[in-house]
């Protein structure tokens, strides 16, 4: 008898009592971000009897991004900066696309994305099937790279259509806030937290996350991880593979005061311990997973066995296929075959010289802020003194491990 025809018997009874769902059902997609998982990440990626702790972004429906997009147009709307079924128009690699979609789906928005050619072909058919126009700029500005590029399509953008609104996530204090909930979920799931591991590229998720750990948990080492080309913590621009991670610009919501350092991750490092990671634990990203990834696994073993270490997965590895996860890209790119030194390289101020590696450095500064005095954080390799860096306020001075 076909099953669809009649009752279906089954000799495997149903377990019970049957536990509420843990999620309750949402009548909107905006619902369905939040409260993501946390796995525990150890041997065969880490040292055995080391590990950390990773918060799994991915399981939102578009990525970490999916959190900053839906707050920063609520308040837009809240505001009557953003007017009822008006366009909404941002830069972005790809994340943050996907969450104003997102948002625009919620709240009632067309959407429009600036993004360039790095853009992975999966993201723009994405894109396009919720709903969002992607416009792309084909030329990168000759100082500000293709972020900048993009950053002028949007205000050319902004002319032409009167009524539409950007949420400029690289200065807009919203895309700090947003973030709050996510540590208060990770203190509600873990408690304690020693060291939180973080990627920066817009400085939005850093800022938001580290600044609340920070006031229930005033010795929180936080570790910013960023991408060799970058220029968020004073490296020279270079040409970058990596998206998601990094900048050619300065973004301001890049709060320098909360870090106690930077790592530097080159693309080859990423793409290696990004499959690494898909390999040993099942849960993996792309660039900025990979370089997160990398920098806490050597936390995690060089640190006491009792630090309990956090770090961010910004997204999974859907829209990687084509790139981190696929071989033949991997080749031409000069990805492959390229593991990681056991230790980071060590520099005493980002502009001691131009780093091409995994490299780190415990001195932090604002690019942008006025020459002062540089604390000394600890032995390393090689420093240029006399640069400087912002406090949490804004004063200037020099950040690191000491505080």
């Amino acid at each position: 008898m076909n099953p669809l025809d009649g009752p279906v018997t089954t000799t495997h009874p149903l377990p019970g009592p049957l536990r509420p769902p843990s999620a309750p059902p949402a009548h909107s997609p905006a619902g369905l971000v939040g409260d993501t998982p946390t796995l525990w990440v150890g041997a065969p990626f880490t040292a055995p009897g080391r590990g950390f702790w990773a918060k799994l972004e991915g399981h939102n429906p578009g990525g970490i991004k999916d959190r900053t997009a839906l707050y920063m147009v609520a308040r837009a709307r809240e505001r009557g900066t953003l007017r009822p079924g008006a366009r909404i128009v941002e830069s972005t690699s790809g994340t943050l696309g996907l969450g104003l979609a997102l948002a625009g789906v919620a709240f009632g928005h067309p959407v429009t994305v600036v993004t360039d050619p790095g853009m992975e072909p999966l993201m723009t058919g994405l894109l396009t099937a919720y709903g969002a126009r992607v416009e792309l700029v084909r030329t990168p500005h000759p100082v500000g790279g293709w972020q900048e590029a993009r950053r002028l399509r949007v205000a050319e953008l902004l002319a032409a259509h009167r009524d539409s609104w950007c949420p400029d996530q690289y200065h807009n204090p919203d895309n700090v806030a947003a973030y709050r909930p996510l540590a208060h979920e990770l203190m509600a799931q873990l408690g304690r937290i020693d060291t939180l591991v973080v990627s920066v590229g817009t400085g939005g998720h850093s800022a938001g996350i580290a600044s609340v750990l920070r006031d229930h948990f005033p010795a929180l080492r936080v570790v910013g991880v960023d991408t060799t080309g970058s220029t968020i913590f004073g490296q020279p621009a270079a040409p970058r593979l990596m998206r998601g991670l990094g900048s050619s610009i300065h973004p301001r919501n890049v709060a320098y005061g909360l870090f106690d350092e930077v790592h530097w991750v080159a693309a080859p490092e990423a793409v290696w311990a990004a499959r690494l990671l898909a390999r040993a634990r099942y849960a993996t990203g792309g660039w900025s997973v990979g370089a997160v990834a990398l920098v806490a696994r050597w936390l995690a073993r060089t640190g006491p066995v009792e630090e309990r270490i956090v770090a961010v997965f910004p997204d999974g590895p859907q829209r990687y296929v084509g790139t981190v996860f696929d071989d033949a890209y991997c080749r031409e790119h000069g990805l492959l075959g390229a593991r990681p030194a056991e230790e980071p390289q060590e520099i005493a101020h980002p502009a001691a010289r131009t780093v091409t590696r995994w490299t780190r450095c415990t001195t932090v500064v604002d690019p942008l802020a006025g020459p002062a005095r540089v604390r000394d954080t600890g032995p390393v390799g090689d420093g240029v003194p006399g640069a400087a860096g912002t406090s949490g306020d804004g004063v200037p001075g020099a950040t690191g491990a000491a505080r």
